[in-house]
């Protein structure tokens, strides 16, 4: 089946040469055709051009008059297996208390953890689901997905299952990180070893097993997974063929960025607390330095310094977080919002920071993350507007009208 999208004000995103990444000042740009067209045969894109050179024959034709074209965002960090909510500790965070705080007292992560482990693995399967429909239709083509509520090996596996089930039937593109050194168990407060044990001796074998995760995260921050133990972690995962990301320094200036590039993680995120020392780190690696601006926007943290990043030549990727806590949403147009106006992104950095480089963020970059011949036809169509920098300009509005994944309309 050939599907043909005409008239399209703007096609955003074109990549005519392959590229895996974009860094620095090569940020600020970002390719486009103006009154296009875009041709789709099966779930592959298979030709883009002028409408000059436009041919009409297709089983199925769309008119794009005053729209704009965009590859389908790539979010590159969710944890959106979860049960329940906490807008009760959004409250505590309004009267003041700090997310470390929360933890102490109980909530954050191992409040999660607690309802997770007595929720069944179908009505995590069904709450996720509804959040994967929902980012979809947001724009969003691809997806990775964190463990990290469970805690116990049972809990563990349990939510990894749960994340296969969705790579099954979803055709959303999904990536499976095991993030079982997401915290530390109450019962592991004072022996931390103990626990991480427990994940390189009973819940590894078992990942490798049943060929549950893709990566290996872990919460490498002050207060959570030292240095060292992250790396036993890494070490330990590395052998089982599971490649490393990691949760850097959201709170402090932890290391975590060290000892991922160490490990050749394929990301670190969050990167609040980054200077000087960690952008040289970064500049001499191939990892992607990956921002939330959602966490630190609903949590009252400082921003990463962005600016400061990109001047220096590293690339960045934006992904939601979404996770019942600390970013309690999917949305990706309002993740670009943020990048302008709280990181000072220009609008090409933040679309190239939301695609081609979060493609790169889950090893997808080769038929994802930007509009090509041969990729895959992830895509989705906006209603009518003036510009792509209407869409971080508009945040909150609803401007993606039609979504395409793998050649099919949703």
């Amino acid at each position: 089946m050939r599907l043909l999208i005409r008239n399209i004000k703007q096609i955003v995103g074109l990549v005519a040469e392959h590229k895996d990444k974009v860094s620095g000042t090569a940020m600020a740009s970002l390719s486009c055709i103006e009154n296009a067209f875009l041709l789709i045969e099966k779930d592959k894109i298979i030709d883009f051009g002028s409408m000059n050179n436009c041919l009409e024959h297709a089983d199925k034709i769309i008119d794009a008059t005053g729209k704009l074209v965009f590859p389908a965002w790539c979010d590159s960090h969710t944890h959106i297996v979860y049960a329940g909510s906490r807008e009760s500790e959004f409250v505590d965070k309004i009267n003041g208390l700090s997310y470390e705080e929360i933890a102490k007292r109980g909530g954050g992560i191992l409040n999660s953890a607690k309802r997770l482990q007595n929720t069944s693995e179908q009505e995590l399967f069904e709450s996720a689901w509804m959040r994967l429909e929902e980012i979809k239709m947001m724009g969003t083509g691809a997806v990775e997905i964190k463990s990290g509520y469970g805690l116990t090996v049972q809990d563990e596996i349990k939510m990894l299952r749960v994340i296969k089930r969705l790579k099954e039937k979803s055709n959303l593109t999904i990536k499976s990180t095991f993030l079982g050194a997401h915290a530390f168990p109450l019962e592991y407060k004072q022996n931390h070893q103990a626990y991480v044990n427990m994940i390189i001796k009973e819940m590894l074998p078992i990942i490798a097993q049943e060929k549950l995760a893709d990566y290996c995260d872990v919460f490498c921050d002050r207060g959570f997974f030292s240095v060292e133990e992250t790396d036993q972690i890494l070490n330990a995962s590395a052998k089982y063929g599971l490649k490393p990301k990691i949760h850097a320094n959201e709170l402090d200036y932890s290391g975590g960025i060290q000892v991922g590039v160490k490990n050749k993680a394929i990301s670190v995120d969050h990167l609040e607390f980054t200077g000087d020392d960690e952008i040289e780190i970064l500049l001499h690696s191939n990892t992607m330095p990956t921002l939330l601006p959602s966490t630190a926007f609903f949590l009252g943290l400082h921003y990463p310094p962005a600016r400061k990043m990109i001047a220096a030549g590293l690339p960045v990727a934006l992904a939601t977080d979404y996770n019942p806590g600390s970013s309690p949403s999917g949305n990706m147009p309002f993740i670009l919002s943020l990048a302008c106006v709280k990181l000072k992104m220009l609008p090409e950095e933040a679309i190239n920071a939301a695609t081609i480089n979060a493609a790169y963020a889950m090893e997808v970059n080769n038929e994802l993350g930007s509009i090509a011949i041969g990729k895959k036809a992830n895509v989705f169509i906006t209603n009518p507007i003036s510009s792509y920098a209407f869409i971080p300009y508009s945040f909150g509005s609803r401007l993606v009208e039609t979504v395409i994944i793998n050649g099919i309309v949703q």
